[in-house]
């Protein structure tokens, strides 16, 4: 039964990483489709958004099976529990990236400022994921408690962003849908950083069955 269980959870860490490089190539493609403008881009990506899903439900699957047929208690439990919580942060995540390209039908180009803390935030967000998923397969601590400190530079960017397209909007009347549409851009990405910490809360919780906030 021990070995059937720990088969299950590798087949729940490789799923959990292969979701997280989905995500990844999502939001990638979302962003370049807004640093160009590019409609047709942006659509291809929306449509993207069916495969995140589908590993979802295959989290989900596996860990029903899992707990249906292994009956794993304490930290084996919460781990398989810790993976259906984190698909669905994932599952999230692309959903915020897929706001990101449904802006892109809205942006009446040219872009009122070059996209410079903008992407910065994005690779950052992408960053805190990977380590969240990393933390999780080793149940890394360390690794879990630093997404905190990385959220709080993420949360730095998106409120210097919003200042400086409030001194913009003020100064160019005329681009005011444009700059508010670019701050839905910094709040979806700020929440995208959100959900990989959640990811951190819940390598947190695997190893010591507290729930500790990492947004504060």
């Amino acid at each position: 039964m021990r070995q059937s269980l720990n088969e299950g959870q590798l087949i729940l860490n490789n799923l959990l990483k292969e979701m997280g490089q989905e995500v990844e190539k999502i939001l990638q493609g979302c962003m370049q489709s807004l640093i160009t403008l590019d409609r047709a881009q942006a659509e291809f990506w929306i449509a993207e958004d069916q495969l995140v899903n589908d590993f979802e439900r295959q989290v989900d699957d596996t860990c029903v099976r899992l707990i249906a047929t292994q009956q794993p208690v304490a930290k084996d439990l919460r781990k398989i529990i810790s993976a259906m919580k984190i698909s669905t942060d994932l599952e999230r995540m692309a959903d915020l990236a897929i706001d990101i390209a449904k802006v892109v039908r809205r942006i009446e180009g040219p872009l009122c400022k070059p996209l410079i803390d903008i992407p910065l935030m994005a690779e950052k967000a992408l960053g805190m994921m990977r380590q969240g998923i990393e933390a999780y397969s080793k149940e890394d601590m360390e690794l879990a408690h630093n997404l905190a400190v990385q959220d709080d530079e993420v949360d730095h960017l998106y409120k210097q962003i919003v200042r400086d397209l409030l001194v913009i909007m003020a100064e160019n009347p005329e681009i005011l849908d444009q700059g508010m549409y670019l701050t839905f851009v910094g709040r979806y990405l700020e929440r995208i950083a959100d959900h990989a910490t959640n990811i951190g809360e819940n390598v947190i919780y695997i190893s010591t069955a507290a729930r500790k906030d990492l947004n504060k």
